[in-house]
């Protein structure tokens, strides 16, 4: 069963992270291999003139993102905040003559729009350090003891200066002493209890759900047979088999709680765009597929994370801007008001939850959801329409979890709607069902 803290995460069902560096505003296209091992010489092409943290959080609300994500550090090792144990940051850069501080301004812009703010920090790569997959090398003016010091210092400034924490995601993952890494996992424990920490070998509260398309195959199960699945997710050499199909699928009979991520770049049709690049909107994905990336990463039991791209100004491009309104406001109107709706906490004898349908009603999509405080129970269901006297099958599935949506592809009507479990691991608990007409909204094909 879930922890509170990964319940929170399920329930907030979808989130964005800003990827925002010093190469974001410098000549060149992102090379991220060569990001990894080459340093900056200066930070003075680093002006973007106009940053405003609010206009980005206010851009990902109106997609409806329930929280926000912002690189604090990539593999440059340039920290967007003023820390006082590396000088390698804001305070050292002739903007905002060195005084601004982008995590600061971030946090508190997810506060005043009612976004929970999360953080995203690297530790396995620092080009300026000579870091490389956790490890100094030849090219590293440290030691590793000084590394570890170092960032264990860093994420305690972060833990302890901003407020509460919803997210830390650490790039890549994250080593602990055992692996000759810094002990990450108890600064964010011991400050941030109630945070969501993804992910490192001694604990993940989360997984990555196999691919970077936004989606997750059918059925996607939270459980897993394994408490963590590593950094680097193929630390286990099982879990990278079939192409990560055990992370795309989780396992129904898995006994530790966790659930996936599905993630994706806005700019990410026909290319992968996580940083932003000049000229580039034609990557940007058409309102249909984010619907669609929407139906199969949410509506297959799995949180959205969408990458968005502040530019060299500081600011949302504008098209960016005006696709994750118009997403904002097409699922907003998909799922909002239902046809019909029922909701209960423990399902009837025979395993079944009916729905009497309003006079004249129609519908093409069917929202289900567990209570997953008792864990995923559902391991066969049927939907079940009544015309006249006879019960017909109109849609079938094998997970349902925090929620499943389906889009029947036709429209129905009838007297009433039936949820059949067929197959219980324990006796089933339902948390809603409810009924949409899709097709009754204006939504691109």
């Amino acid at each position: 069963m879930p922890t509170a803290t990964q319940l929170a995460w399920q329930e907030a069902e979808f989130g964005v992270v800003f990827h925002y560096d010093l190469h974001t505003c410098a000549d060149g296209r992102y090379v991220q291999s060569k990001n990894r091992v080459t340093p900056w010489q200066s930070t003075d092409h680093f002006q973007p003139a106009q940053l405003d943290t609010d206009q980005w959080v206010r851009a990902a609300k109106a997609a409806g993102a329930r929280f926000a994500i912002l690189t604090a550090s990539h593999e440059t090792g340039f920290r967007l905040w003023q820390s006082d144990v590396n000088p390698f940051c804001l305070k050292n850069v002739a903007w905002g003559d060195g005084k601004r501080d982008i995590v600061r301004e971030f946090h508190d812009s997810c506060v005043a729009h009612g976004v929970l703010p999360g953080i995203y920090l690297g530790t396995r790569w620092n080009a300026q350090l000579g870091v490389f997959d956790f490890r100094v090398t030849d090219r590293s003016s440290i030691t590793q003891a000084d590394y570890n010091e170092l960032v264990e210092r860093e994420v305690e400034e972060i833990c302890t200066r901003y407020g509460d924490w919803f997210e830390f995601w650490f790039d890549g993952g994250c080593h602990g002493p055992a692996q000759g890494g810094p002990d990450l996992l108890a600064i964010v424990a011991k400050h941030q209890p109630d945070a969501v920490f993804y992910h490192g070998l001694d604990r993940a509260d989360a997984r990555w759900g196999g691919s970077e398309s936004g989606t997750v195959a059918y059925p996607c199960w939270a459980t897993f047979p394994y408490p963590v699945t590593g950094s680097g997710e193929s630390a286990r050499p099982e879990i990278a088999k079939n192409g990560f199909a055990l992370l795309k699928s989780g396992d129904p009979d898995g006994a530790f709680w966790l659930p996936a991520m599905s993630d994706a770049p806005l700019r990410g049709f026909g290319g992968h765009e996580w940083f932003w690049e000049p000229g580039d909107e034609r990557l940007i994905y058409p309102l249909d597929r984010l619907v669609d990336m929407y139906c199969k990463s949410v509506g297959r039991n799995s949180t959205l994370i969408l990458g968005l791209t502040p530019d060299d100004r500081g600011l949302l491009p504008a098209a960016d801007v005006a696709r994750l309104q118009e997403f904002g406001a097409t699922i907003a109107a998909m799922f909002g008001d239902p046809v019909a709706a029922a909701a209960a906490t423990a399902i009837g004898a025979g395993g079944i939850v009916e729905l009497e349908l309003p006079r004249g009603s129609v519908f093409d999509c069917v929202v289900l959801q567990e209570d997953i405080r008792c864990g995923e129970r559902v391991r066969a269901y049927e939907l079940q329409i009544r015309r006249g006297d006879r019960w017909s099958v109109i849609g079938s599935g094998s997970c349902i979890g925090h929620k499943r949506i389906h889009r029947l592809g036709a429209v129905h009507h009838g007297a009433e709607l039936r949820l059949v479990v067929t197959e219980a691991a324990a006796a089933p608990h339902i948390r809603s069902m409810a009924l949409h007409h899709l097709t009754a909204v204006e939504i691109p094909r």
